[in-house]
């Protein structure tokens, strides 16, 4: 589902600030697949997940999302393949809009619009079972503007919202790190049932080694620009965040100095 090759992306270039961020990075993902992704500061996760959306333009390389190549592709036009979900739980959304209109504009995504539309009733049934799958009680809202919202329930509506029209690739870019641990873990259970009842296929940058074991079938660390480690299967499941930090200093030669990520 996601296919990049040699994939390279500094920042002030020839400048004494000079930063290079990713260094020929490889890296592919299956159908299906749900990843995260750890490391320190400056390990390149967000570069990573940011050149994956087009927001930046690597120096080289390519990038494959279904087949199709992105590389060079504006970021609203690989939009149609990606569903995204931010840090902050005030982007994705609007808020000055009802849920059930944050939802027909998610919905409508990528499909011809004129000037004038309506919510059908057949779309609010819709709207009314998808919301109460989430538990929080949004499915007798419909019509509460989403600025009133929680952060837990408008990051959990935006998850919703990524998700609406099956895209190709689900971006969480540490879409838990401003919420409380409660809130969080409830924001990741949806998650976890959003990316497995859609089959999706799901990259997430996680400042939480914790989370980044418990989540998804697949961990990738990064350091320095590049992929050290790349765990799957029953090597995930047993892992711990000892065990972890162990084959990353092996890895790397260098000891995980992130304690946030740690603790």
């Amino acid at each position: 589902m996601l296919e990049i090759r040699e994939l390279y992306k500094s920042f002030n270039v020839g400048t004494v600030n000079q930063k290079d961020v990713l260094r020929g990075l490889n890296f592919t993902i299956a159908d299906g697949d749900f990843v995260t992704i750890i490391g320190g500061n400056g390990a390149g996760k967000s570069t990573l997940l940011n050149a994956v959306a087009g927001v930046w333009k690597p120096d080289s390389g390519v990038i494959y999302i279904d087949g199709n190549d992105v590389t060079n592709m504006s970021e609203y036009k690989r939009a149609k393949f990606l569903g995204r979900v931010f840090q902050d739980p005030m982007m994705g959304t609007a808020a000055d809009m009802q849920i059930e209109e944050n939802l027909a504009l998610a919905a409508r995504r990528g499909k011809r619009r004129g000037l004038g539309w309506q919510i059908r009733p057949g779309e609010r049934e819709k709207y009314v079972k998808l919301l109460g799958t989430l538990g929080l009680g949004l499915e007798t809202r419909l019509t509460t503007k989403v600025g009133l919202l929680s952060g837990g329930q408008r990051q959990a509506l935006t998850l919703l919202m990524a998700s609406l029209t099956q895209p190709k690739l689900l971006l969480l870019d540490e879409h838990t790190a401003a919420l409380d641990p409660k809130t969080a873990a409830k924001v990741l259970e949806i998650t976890d049932q959003l990316v497995e009842e859609n089959h999706l296929t799901a990259m997430m940058v996680t400042h939480n080694m914790r989370d980044a074991i418990k989540h998804g079938n697949r961990l990738i660390m990064m350091n320095e620009g590049n992929i050290v480690l790349d765990i799957a299967g029953e090597d995930k499941k047993k892992l711990t965040v000892d065990a972890l930090l162990d084959m990353f200093s092996k890895a790397s030669g260098s000891e995980f100095s992130n304690d946030r990520a740690i603790l």
